[in-house]
């Protein structure tokens, strides 16, 4: 008999959807088989949180389980002690108006008869075991920035100890849920295979940030470059490209290298990269600059901060 899901993932029965799902992250992180190669105690604790998760995690499961209506695998519980009920309500309660006994009732089979076409459980006449589709399975797969933004392939180590390989579509956001059709648990009784749902995890990047489909980075620039202008290598999720800094650049100031950013996908256009200039002094101020700067600072003199209030 399974475990008691909430019990297994350490939340409280009336606990929010929010809590136990960072629970199940916590808990899957700890006993994921990649981290824990060679450890089968480990890999059938990750079953067991990814089984329990399977349950409370989906709000519709959840209230079935905690109605009785499922037992802790997803299994359909027999509904013995409603049965009675159930069928009277079945036509409106008319079956138990009557004070003759079973006399409503033409035919005592018929009783049976219906049961088992209700319940799918009975034998001989019935209509055999019910087909049940099988469970799905949820997974986290951490993935690199670049590998989200270009796309990738990952193999991948599923909860029940199966590997998948998985196509990371290109733009793939942190907390997408890709669901593989028919890669879950296997059916019941010849019912359907269930789905892996897979939730992707992305990683941040030292360089590079997503603004929807741009990608933004900040580019250092010296004071010459920035005076004088020119061209300088700049890296993109592709690989560096050369951008022309225009003369008199600004430390704020935003250029675009249009297409540079999230790859196209079916419904969107390329996003752009945006390059933040920040103008960076070199490490020590030698005496040629500071006389140069003196210099130039009584000819030119200037105040970039007017306008500003106070």
């Amino acid at each position: 008999m399974s475990e008691d899901p909430y019990k297994v993932l350490g939340v409280a029965r009336d606990a929010s959807q929010d809590a136990i799902r960072k629970a199940y992250r916590k808990l899957a992180k700890e006993a994921h088989p990649d981290l824990n190669p060679g450890d089968k105690k480990a890999e059938d604790r990750f079953k067991s949180i990814s089984a329990a998760y399977d349950i409370v995690g989906d709000a519709d499961k959840r209230a079935r389980f905690d109605r009785g209506e499922i037992d802790a695998s997803g299994t359909e519980r027999p509904s013995q002690q409603n049965f009675y009920r159930q069928y009277a309500d079945a036509d409106g309660g008319g079956r138990y108006q009557s004070s003759a006994g079973f006399d409503d009732f033409a035919d005592i089979s018929d009783l049976f008869s219906d049961m088992f076409q209700r319940g799918g459980r009975g034998g001989g006449a019935g209509r055999g075991p019910r087909q049940m589709r099988g469970q799905d399975l949820r997974y986290q797969l951490p993935v690199d920035f670049l590998d989200a933004v270009n796309g990738a392939k990952r193999r991948v180590t599923m909860p029940d100890g199966k590997t998948l390989d998985i196509a990371v579509p290109p733009g793939t956001r942190s907390g997408q849920t890709l669901r593989l059709k028919g890669k879950g648990a296997p059916g019941v009784n010849g019912g359907p295979d269930g789905d892996a749902l897979v939730e992707i995890q992305v990683g941040g990047h030292p360089l590079f940030e997503r603004d929807g489909d741009d990608i933004v980075v900040e580019l250092p620039i010296s004071i010459d470059e920035a005076v004088l202008g020119g061209k300088v290598a700049v890296p993109t999720i592709t690989g560096k490209v050369n951008l022309t800094i225009p003369k008199g650049a600004s430390s704020g100031q935003t250029l675009r290298l249009r297409g540079k950013g999230v790859p196209a996908g079916k419904d969107r256009a390329a996003g752009d990269q945006r390059v933040k200039l920040k103008i960076v002094m070199p490490a020590g101020i030698d005496e040629d600059l500071e006389t140069f700067m003196k210099s130039w600072r009584e000819s030119h003199a200037y105040n970039p901060r007017t306008g500003m209030k106070e």
